[in-house]
């Protein structure tokens, strides 16, 4: 039984539209949603006019990568959860493991355009409460166990994670992301629970890290 050409095209235009969306993943990390579109065409290995016609402005891109690397980082969470044997396990692997999360952080510190998207586009916007909810809840599981310490809450996550992620420390992509991962373990480390300065303050709840709606 031969392919039909419909279905062939089909599939054509879904491998198109993945790569595009891949390598725009990858070149608004390294080099900002800015970067010309006839970059992202060519890492993609399409032609310019496939690329608009899956996606005919830049905004509309940006759009399409900030839903999917959401979801994408939301699956990976659930995933962490199911198949983790505990809460500080689970956040563990998301905030080392997550590559969609590292990118929709990157997007949203380096990319003004990419958060006025993820704040006013009501799916993104629930898709990113979800995540932030469920982080909450490790958290607050992962101190009911006894290994987080209690005074820290995922405001603190986003703030310390938020720093690592806005650069990469050199040009070299695996040198840097060694680099990232040591410093995140490092940092997860210091929130176990164990003899320690208490924390000034509160910690910034949830809600407040994606601003008002």
């Amino acid at each position: 039984m031969t392919t039909s050409a419909p279905a062939r095209l089909r599939a054509d235009a879904q491998r198109n539209r993945d790569q595009i969306i891949a390598a725009a993943k990858a070149l608004f990390v390294d080099d900002g949603p800015e970067v010309p579109m006839e970059e992202i065409a060519r890492r993609a290995g399409v032609g310019v006019g496939t690329l608009y016609r899956r996606f005919p402005d830049r905004e509309t891109l940006i759009h399409v990568v900030q839903q999917e690397t959401y979801a994408a980082a939301y699956r990976d969470a659930r995933a962490a959860v199911a198949e983790e044997g505990t809460a500080w396990d689970a956040l563990v692997r998301l905030l080392l493991r997550s590559a969609d999360l590292r990118v929709s952080i990157r997007l949203l510190l380096n990319s003004p355009e990419a958060w006025t998207v993820a704040r006013n586009d009501p799916a993104i916007r629930r898709t990113a409460e979800e995540l932030l909810a469920l982080v909450d809840d490790l958290m607050r599981t992962a101190q009911s166990d006894g290994v987080l310490r209690p005074d820290v809450g995922v405001g603190d996550i986003g703030l310390l994670v938020s720093l690592f992620f806005r650069h990469r420390p050199f040009d070299a992509e695996d040198a840097s992301e060694r680099l990232v991962e040591r410093a995140l373990i490092l940092m997860l480390d210091g929130m176990r629970v164990v003899p320690g300065t208490p924390l000034p303050g509160d910690p910034v709840p949830p809600k407040d890290l994606l601003g008002r709606g």
